[in-house]
């Protein structure tokens, strides 16, 4: 039998991992046999440790994980990475997948991860179609779209441009202002048009 190679990730830097690796440590892995990617998101195709990680795999071998959305984001890649790793008779196990333990080496874990990959994905798809829905109405009735709100209202940066074409230093203006230059001269125009 080979070695279980285990992968636990968190998109943020503020994030743990530590209930990851929790669980990893008790499926089996060893200690040294646990790779882990701080702050990187499952979108990004290349992920320092979770390379390692695969670079660790050799026949019999089986990747650890403990959910699904720590190998990617869309069904596709996670499907033909699950193919690359049977390729290579090595395997894939998902420790909460579905309610229980799924192995990719078996016909059944085969056809329930694709099943859970498919499904993860129209989960992504749905959740992005609401967002875009959300956002799209918020705009329609001129409502707010969140984001970082404004410190400098439009009539302080009126009140600036007043100010450097009356002849003050710009430099002054926007350190008194708070502004940094390209973000001042930026809402400026917008103020023009």
């Amino acid at each position: 039998m080979g070695k279980l190679i285990g992968y636990a990730r968190v998109s943020t830097k503020q994030q743990v991992t530590d209930r990851q690796e929790v669980d990893l440590l008790a499926a089996g892995v060893r200690r040294d046999d646990l790779y882990v990617d701080q702050g990187v998101s499952g979108a990004r195709s290349s992920r320092p440790e979770f390379d390692r990680a695969l670079g660790a795999i050799y026949e019999g071998d089986t990747l650890v994980v403990t959910t699904l959305d720590r190998l990617g984001r869309s069904t596709q890649n996670m499907l033909s990475f699950a193919e690359a790793l049977r390729a290579r008779s090595a395997g894939l196990r998902v420790l909460n997948l579905g309610g229980g333990d799924v192995d990719t080496s078996t016909p059944m874990g085969s056809m329930v991860f694709t099943v859970m990959s498919a499904l993860a994905q129209m989960e992504l798809d749905i959740k992005k179609e609401r967002i875009t829905d959300s956002v799209t109405k918020r705009r329609a009735i001129g409502g707010d779209l969140g984001g970082r709100p404004r410190k400098v209202t439009d009539r302080q940066i009126r009140s600036a441009v007043h100010l450097i074409d009356g002849g003050e230093a710009a430099s002054q203006v926007l350190r008194d202002l708070g502004h940094s230059r390209s973000t001042f001269y930026r809402r400026a125009r917008a103020l023009k048009s």
